[in-house]
Formats: C-alpha cells, sequence, structure tokens
C-alpha cells in the first residue's frame, strides 16, 4: 500500500497525528469495550478487517466498540495526547463499521498537569472542540477545529455507542518549555518539528522519521520509490524551535538494499531566507556516505541559528531514523514561555 495524500482531505490532516501511539499518546480510560479494546483507536496503521475472524464475544475489529446500550447515555474514551499542542482537525475513522458505527459523535479536551489518573479527569473541567456531529460508518469522517489553545487530554464521545476504528487528532505541538532546555533534539515531533514538502513518499512519508525512539521494521521509517531519472529525492522539516544544530544522526536501521548511498542535511533561517532559495542553505553535513541498516552520528559543521533543516538523499533510498541535536535559542525559549503560559486550555 502507497501512502500518497489523499488529495480530497482537509488541509488539517496533513499536520502532526497528536493521538498517535507512535508519538507517545495512550487510551487512559474508557466507559466500556466489551467487543474491541479501547488502545486501538490510537495505532498509526490503517485499520485491518478479516470477515473470517471471530472471537468468543463475536466479530473481532481492529478499532473500539461497544456493547449495545440499553439504557440513557453515550459512551466515551479518553486519551492523552502523545505532546500537548493546539488542535486544528479531528478524524473520527470506522473504516470497517458498517451496521454498528455510531451515528454522532462529539470530542471534548482539557489540560491537566502531570499524569492523572481516570477517576481525577472525571473531575476536570472539558472544553468542547468538536459539538455533537453526525458520523457515517465505513469511513473517514473530518470534524475541522477552531480554538487556539493547547491541551493534554481528548475524550471522545460516541452516540449511544458502536464502533470507532481510529480517533486522529492532528494539530501543532506546543512545547512544554521546561523540556526545551539544554541540547534537545530541535527536529523531532514531540518537541514541535513537523515536516513541510518532500519529493516523494511513495511507500511511507518522511514524516515518520522525526517520531519518538527506533523504528521496530522497515515501515516506521521514510520509504521513496526507485529513481528512474536525474535528481534526489529530499525532505524538509520546520524545527520545533529556532536553535543550533551540535551534532546529527542519520538512521537507515532495517533499510538493507534500499538505504541512500549518501546523505545531505543543510539549516535554513526561514525568517530571513526563502526555503526555495537553494543559495540559503547552510550545510551542517555536507554529502557523506552512508551504510545499510546503520546508526550514523555526525557533528555538525557549521554553527549557525535556524528554523528548518533540509535532508537529501542520493539518489533515492530509505532512512528510519532522524535527529537534530543541539540548543533552542534564546529568544525562542523565552517566546515557547510566553506561548505555554498564554495559550493554556
Amino acid at each position: 500500500m502507497t501512502h500518497q495524500p489523499d488529495p480530497t482531505a482537509p488541509a488539517f490532516t496533513g499536520l502532526t497525528d497528536l493521538a498517535s501511539r507512535a508519538l507517545g499518546a495512550s487510551v487512559v480510560s474508557a466507559n466500556d469495550e466489551l467487543f474491541a479494546q479501547r488502545e486501538n483507536l490510537i495505532n498509526p496503521w490503517p485499520p485491518a478487517f478479516d470477515p473470517g475472524e471471530f472471537g468468543h464475544k463475536g466479530k473481532v475489529y481492529d478499532g473500539w466498540e461497544t456493547r449495545r446500550r440499553r439504557e440513557p447515555g453515550n459512551d466515551w474514551a479518553i486519551v492523552r495526547l502523545g505532546a500537548p499542542g493546539v488542535v486544528r482537525g479531528v478524524v473520527v475513522d470506522t473504516a470497517w463499521f458498517r451496521g454498528n458505527y455510531p451515528p454522532a459523535i462529539s470530542v471534548e479536551a482539557a489540560a491537566v498537569d502531570g499524569y492523572p489518573a481516570p477517576a481525577a479527569l472525571a473531575e476536570v473541567e472539558w472544553t468542547p472542540l468538536v459539538d455533537r456531529s453526525a458520523c457515517a460508518g465505513d469511513g473517514q469522517n473530518y470534524y475541522p477545529v477552531e480554538d487556539e489553545r493547547w491541551f493534554t487530554h481528548v475524550r471522545l464521545s460516541i452516540y449511544p455507542d458502536g464502533g470507532v476504528a481510529r480517533l486522529r487528532v492532528h494539530g501543532e505541538v506546543v512545547g512544554d518549555p521546561r523540556f526545551l532546555t539544554g541540547t534537545i533534539d530541535l527536529v523531532a515531533a514531540e518537541n514541535g518539528g513537523r515536516l513541510v514538502r518532500t519529493s516523494d513518499a511513495f511507500y511511507s512519508s518522511p514524516a515518520q522519521i522525526i517520531m519518538p525512539g527506533r523504528a521496530r521494521n522497515m515501515g516506521e521509517g521514510w520509504e521513496n520509490a526507485r529513481r528512474r531519472g536525474p535528481g534526489n529525492d529530499f525532505a524538509v522539516f520546520a524545527l520545533g524551535q529556532p536553535g543550533t544544530v551540535r551534532h546529527l544522526e542519520v538512521d537507515t536501521g532495517y533499510y538493507v538494499g534500499n538505504a541512500p548511498g549518501w546523505v545531505r542535511v543543510g539549516v535554513l533561517d526561514a525568517r530571513t531566507a526563502s526555503l526555495d532559495d537553494d543559495g540559503a542553505w547552510t550545510d551542517v553535513l555536507p554529502r557523506t556516505a552512508v551504510v545499510a541498516d546503520t546508526r550514523h552520528r555526525f557533528l555538525a559543521a557549521a554553527d549557525v541559528e535556524a528554523t528548518h533543516a533540509r535532508l537529501d538523499v542520493y539518489p533515492d533510498g530509505g532512512l528510519s531514523r532522524f535527529r537534530l541535536w543541539g540548543e533552542v535559542a534564546p529568544a525562542a525559549l523565552d517566546a515557547a514561555r510566553e506561548r505555554w503560559q498564554a495559550g493554556r486550555g
């Protein structure tokens, strides 16, 4: 299966999925999960379906499914986001749920310090993000959100019951300034890094290579199509905060016969230069040979403040992870503190 973007999907689906397990999200509680467990809601891969698979409780679904409700009320599940953030849109995916999907949903959010237990979350103030809205079966239901505050948790409510395959909460990470000091991974998704553009994402998106941890297999990295013409493939990332790169990691783990032959990394300050100006990029890693299935570490070749990074692979090939270790610029750290204080949900 290819990972080409859906041209009919709203623009917000190109933003980071704050509710993805790949980012560290978790489903902390649900009032019912008799037919299918709540944890499936945030799996990063597409939902699967085997028409012949049945268990002791009935048909097995790759999603969250509650029992048929015989009393008033509705069902719900609470997700702790992988990183605090501003939500721009929600996707409620009911793939394969055709006669057992919820006809309506709503989504609320809260900003909570620490790691509260489910009982404590029942007492917090929840802010509506998506009012009760119609929901269709066996498809992706898109709900834009307009709220500039940041949140740590979301609560999906379904009316009255039914099954949901996946919940996607797309938005912008708002980095906790307490964890932006010292040397950090400036391009990491959990620190606010995001993919801006890429030449090719035929098999999988380069957005995956800035996710936490090491990839568990080749499917969790970036793999482009085999290049048959001139040129090379690339990906451009916005750093979570403006900063200075000190050392880099380029990991070709699991890419045995399809790693790049060479890589190059440039940085640029978009506050003073255009991403389209080839001459404005400064190499922190000149074109350098890499080998298959290996975690490479390099010292940065330049000492410049930047807002974006461009990763070039020659001529094509896959990477499992990409890291840019450095320090956030002092002025950017001050701005992050202000945004954190002003935008709390």
